[in-house]
């Protein structure tokens, strides 16, 4: 895919020797191997660069590629902040903030501490009966085909199907969440972009606003009747913690998905491993979640500050780059290979306060696809002659094709 990049700023402080080419750039697709050639050549050169057009719609950020140092960045949130890491809110012109992902301690703590409650394993293993059915009967649709096309038929829908029996959103919102998902986190024309923003935020207000009449069993109807220091959530408050759960519930799940059975797709020796080893799966995830880990968030410079050997100023933006941590040779011993026994402590759901809310939820999902496909479907494998493509930004296969 061709895409104009804007000229890029290069600001005095950054070296020029510093600035370097960079391949993962949001809103693009490619065909070569983001998780293997890409990031092994990226771990060739210094620990900590500037790429042009690493940030959202194709500005500078800073790439920060050694576990070490991302785990510190993670801490040092006076230093590198969450806020408004991603263009959402700004985008469209409003005044709301993804939350709790956005908000720096010590303020993190107190949206934390009502949100947390809501997914414990406990209670998450409330859900597990319903999630095991949705998997069982998108499974059931195609297993007597021979073929499915995963994507589209499994890995988008089943996780929008879980997320919408938390929030009590209707069902038929499946195909609409996953058009405006396409343009959230796979587009590069900002304008698109800020269409798929509008579209969601307006559908949340109507929800925010259908609960405070009548409220439900639900996450919303819950946030509308917690406290925080005394007071109820307001207005922008209540749309950055739906707009967070909408991102976070939807894409990340998907693509883990997708990627995962990318990898079971290529390697039957592992794949059945699987079938005659359930009881590791969780462990398998793990370490599949380290090899292709797939998200970037971005941090914001505060201060001047000198991390690494690399001067950094205020407003300078930094990549939390996941896939180049979790193929770090200084971390990950052949990070290449694909060991399922590893138990890797990697940072694919975040590190340090920023951890993911919605982790037990995720692993979840993830082990009961892998349970009951693995049960229920015969050796897959990727169609014949099919090349796969990945988006990038989040990435994560276009199409997977898989065949039994």
């Amino acid at each position: 895919m061709q895409i104009q990049f804007p000229e890029p700023v290069i600001p005095d402080h950054v070296p020029a020797s510093l600035v370097r080419p960079f391949p993962y750039v949001f809103g693009m697709t490619t065909r070569d191997d983001p998780f293997g050639d890409w990031a092994t050549e990226v771990h060739k050169g210094p620990g900590i660069f500037y790429a042009p057009h690493a940030y959202p719609g194709g500005t500078p950020a800073w790439i920060v590629r050694r576990v070490e140092d991302l785990r510190k960045v993670y801490f040092d949130t006076d230093t590198f902040s969450s806020k408004d890491f991603s263009p959402y809110s700004k985008l469209i012109g409003d005044t709301w903030t993804n939350l709790p992902v956005e908000i720096d301690p010590p303020h993190h703590a107190k949206y934390r501490s009502f949100i947390n409650p809501l997914f414990t394993p406990t209670a998450m293993t409330k859900l597990e009966g319903k999630i095991r059915n949705y998997a069982v009967e998108y499974i059931e649709a195609f297993r007597e085909r021979g073929a499915c096309e995963f994507m589209s038929e499994f890995a988008f829908e089943f996780p929008i199907k879980v997320f919408l029996e938390l929030m009590d959103f209707p069902l038929s919102n499946t195909k609409q969440f996953l058009e405006w998902e396409t343009g959230l986190l796979h587009e590069m024309d900002m304008w698109k972009m800020a269409v798929a923003v509008r579209n969601v935020v307006a559908f949340l207000r109507e929800q925010i606003e259908d609960r405070r009449k009548a409220p439900r069993d639900d996450i919303i109807s819950y946030a509308l009747g917690v406290e925080v220091e005394g007071r109820k959530l307001n207005d922008d408050e209540l749309v950055g913690f739906s707009f967070n759960l909408f991102i976070g519930g939807l894409d990340t799940v998907s693509t883990n998905m997708g990627l995962q059975f990318l990898h079971l797709a290529r390697n039957p020796q592992d794949q059945q491993y699987l079938r005659d080893n359930p009881k590791e799966i969780p462990h398998a995830i793990d370490e599949m979640m380290r090899a292709y880990a797939a998200v970037t968030t971005f941090r914001t410079c505060t201060k001047e500050t000198e991390f690494g050997g690399v001067k950094m100023m205020p407003g300078d933006k930094v990549a939390v780059h996941t896939t180049l941590a979790g193929r770090d040779p200084e971390e990950f011993p052949e990070p290449g290979e694909v060991r399922l026994g590893r138990n890797p402590r990697h940072v694919s759901f975040g590190f340090g306060p920023h951890m993911c809310v919605g982790m037990h939820l995720a692993k979840r999902e993830m082990r009961i696809a892998i349970e009951e496909f693995v049960q229920r479907i015969p050796q897959f494998s990727v169609k014949p002659g099919h090349e796969v493509e990945y988006h990038l930004g989040m990435i994560q296969p276009v199409t997977l094709p898989l065949v039994w």
